[in-house]
């Protein structure tokens, strides 16, 4: 199959949900209400182009399609069988759409894209193999916990993990052939999908058997990186992505470096808790992955309360449970649903008659204390539906949603839109001063070019002399947080060493090291921030002076809108397992290798320097890079969409006073005052820029 191949033959249409669309809608109200106001927005767009020319009106479809497809990330993750894939089927509306019994190498992460406007020819599913690298550490070392295994020196851990791996390896070579190796890197594309198709490439089975299973399931799935998958799901009233990811409590760590990537794209993460477990030791990394993000970004569920015996009783004391564990520590409580995917695909499946008698019993009792009266208005698929927690769950998204990720692109859409109508008054009012006796434009156009020229190199100069800074500040601030921790570990080693001997088990957390590190994130998000917000608002007053020394025009309201400040992904690194997490005996065999208090000391700062090296070049380098490159990109599109649009108010006034007059229609100027009053009225920004967290006027907080 060659790269990004399109293979249409023979491929089954993707299955419609069998629910009604009533039913898929309770719970909407905040993502209804955000599809309203893009609506009502890109109708405000749709008046802009029609009293504008040829060249706005390209500028304007370029918004309105990125309003057209705009599509919020939700990204899921959770305990391995805490039920998250069928959970995701559930929203979805599709119950039987992605496996829910994969083994546990697979490590897939799987984006359905509901509602998403595609083009007849563009694909409907999409997968993406591991590269040749991430497959040589799996391999070769073991994957992270290999490495980990490796420095402690727990060497029958190693060699345990190499027979696991030669073993996987073995019956991909059977299933592939001895190419398989040119297939790493690849992306597969299809132009629909089926269950054999996903199961191809996403589901392994449990002891998968090549001989027993001929329809070729399974036959990617050790190699399978992330799915694509594109499908309708009537009853959402816009696009929206749910990101399903591989559980993070896995025994070779690669769904939880696989997991960390995906969180850094979202902005909304749902944790996916099994109710007979919620949050236990075993789940510090899921506790980590959490403390590293807004508690705002964050909804938890709670799923499989099917399977308590008094769901009444239990759900308050598992909610208690609960906000104990995460509030330790410092982290504040994100909301928590309950409720049960099992429900939930009983009601699209049309079998709450077949319910298990157990999970029958317990949703009779159950619905008692939970509904009340409004049980009276509702029919039984609806009461059912209502105690699965769907619509309290797609609720407390929707509500992140609106008030975050979709406040803010409102509100840059509008600041583009406002000097958009800004520009077009400003050369309708060039028709007016033409039909007089002075000359329209002030400055030569090559001094014009000039002048533009140098605002937009002193703008990107300027901007990127201010995030060096505040990269190099941060960068320091790290390195020194990390050689104090290494030290302050070294003495406690050292100390539990003299007093407690070489035999009994020394613990150190990270979480201080963490913590820090955090702290000097919050800072470094604070000085980028105010690096942007003020050389963003520099370019747009020095672009507004621009105009006003080129042109002998005076518009009202011309004043150009600086772009919104972007977002400063989350310091998802920190997440990352090290060896201090793990409270295992491998540090026994790690102290049987070395002589001497000074062999211990030397030995743990290499292990532990090598261990936190990764997060802190993770932070200092690639995230700040990220950083870079979107302040510096928003910024470069600004300043060159600025420059067109004074480019063309230039060469407007330029043209002949009959020109301008089939361009705008003199005879009309009142009536255009008028519409341009209307939409400035219509593009007003009232609410303030949400803060990082995505709710207007909202402290930062860590979750």
């Amino acid at each position: 199959m060659e790269m990004s191949q399109v293979d249409r033959a023979g491929a089954i249409p993707a299955r419609r949900p069998e629910v009604a669309a009533s039913v898929l809608s309770k719970g909407q109200d905040a993502l209804r209400g955000l599809a309203e106001d893009i609506a009502g927005l890109r109708e405000i767009l749709c008046d802009v182009e029609a009293i504008g020319g040829p060249d706005m009106a390209r500028k304007l479809r370029v918004l309105m399609h990125e309003l057209d497809t705009f599509e919020p990330a939700v990204t899921m993750i959770g305990q391995i069988k805490s039920g998250k894939t069928t959970l995701v089927n559930a929203m979805a509306g599709q119950p039987d759409l992605l496996p829910s019994d994969v083994n546990p190498w697979t490590s897939v992460v799987t984006s359905l894209h509901l509602n998403v406007p595609r083009a007849s020819d563009d694909p409907r599913a999409s997968f993406r193999l591991f590269d040749a690298d991430e497959w040589d550490n799996l391999v070769r070392n073991g994957g992270r916990i290999g490495e980990l295994s490796a420095r402690a020196g727990a060497d029958k851990e190693v060699e345990k993990l190499r027979r696991q791996i030669a073993r996987m390896h073995e019956k991909t070579r059977e299933r592939l052939g001895k190419k398989f190796e040119m297939m790493l890197g690849q992306q597969h594309d299809y132009g629909s999908f089926d269950d054999g198709l996903i199961q191809r490439y996403v589901c392994m089975g449990d002891d998968f058997d090549p001989d027993q299973k001929p329809d070729g399931q399974g036959q990617f799935a050790d190699i399978t990186r992330s799915a694509d998958l594109w499908l309708d799901a009537p009853g959402l009233p816009m696009p929206l992505c749910i990101r399903d990811t591989p559980g993070v409590n896995d025994t070779f760590m690669m769904r939880e470096q696989i997991t960390i990537r995906a969180l850094r794209d979202s902005k909304t993460c749902v944790v996916v808790l099994s109710a007979h477990q919620a949050l236990s030791s075993t789940d510090m990394g899921l506790i980590r992955l959490i403390s590293n993000m807004k508690s705002r970004q964050v909804v938890v569920f709670v799923n499989r309360i099917d399977e308590l015996s008094n769901p009444s009783a239990q759900v308050p004391e598992i909610r208690s449970s609960l906000v104990e564990t995460l509030s330790r520590g410092g982290m504040q409580v994100p909301d928590i649903v309950f409720g049960s995917a099992y429900w939930a695909t009983a009601v699209l499946k049309n079998e709450i008659d077949g319910m298990i008698t157990a999970s029958a019993e317990a949703l009779r009792g159950y619905a008692t204390e939970a509904l009340g009266p409004e049980a009276a208005g509702m029919t039984v698929p609806e009461m059912v539906w209502s105690l699965s927690g769907m619509p309290s769950l797609y609720e407390a998204i929707g509500v992140r949603i609106a008030d975050g990720v979709g406040l803010q692109t409102i509100i840059a859409s509008r600041r583009r839109a406002a000097n958009y109508v800004a520009a077009l008054r400003a050369s309708s009012a060039m028709v007016s001063l033409k039909g007089g006796s002075g000359p329209v434009q002030k400055m030569p156009a090559a001094e014009v070019e000039g002048m533009l020229a140098d605002i937009h190199d002193e703008m990107l100069v300027d901007l990127n002399a201010r995030l060096d800074e505040a990269f190099r500040r941060f960068a320091a601030r790290v390195d020194q947080v990390h050689v104090r921790f290494v030290d302050r570990a070294l003495e406690s080693l050292i100390h539990h060493l003299e007093t407690k001997g070489e035999k009994e088990i020394w613990n150190y957390s990270p979480d201080g090291l963490r913590m820090l590190m955090r702290s000097s994130y919050q800072v470094l998000r604070k000085n980028v921030m105010s690096a942007c917000e003020s050389v963003y608002s520099r370019a747009g007053d020095e672009l507004t002076d621009a105009y006003a020394r080129i042109f002998d025009v005076e518009a009202e309201n011309f004043r150009v809108e600086s772009p919104v400040v972007p977002e400063t992904p989350q310091p998802m690194a920190l997440a990352r397992t090290i060896a201090l997490d793990l409270k295992t005996s491998w540090w026994k065999s790690w102290w049987g290798k070395r002589r001497g208090y000074r062999a211990f000391a030397e030995g743990f700062r290499e292990l532990i320097a090598a261990e936190t090296q990764p997060i802190v070049a993770e932070l200092t380098a690639h995230q700040t890079e990220e950083i870079r490159a979107v302040a510096m990109g928003r910024l470069r599109t600004f300043l060159e969409e600025q420059r067109d649009v004074l480019a063309d108010m230039s060469a407007k006034s330029q043209v002949s006073i009959e020109e301008l007059n089939g361009l705008f229609g003199v005879s009309q100027q009142k009536e255009r005052e008028m519409l341009f009053e209307m939409l400035f009225e219509e593009l007003e920004i009232d609410d303030p820029m949400p803060d990082e967290a995505g709710r207007p006027g909202a402290e930062g907080d860590a979750a």
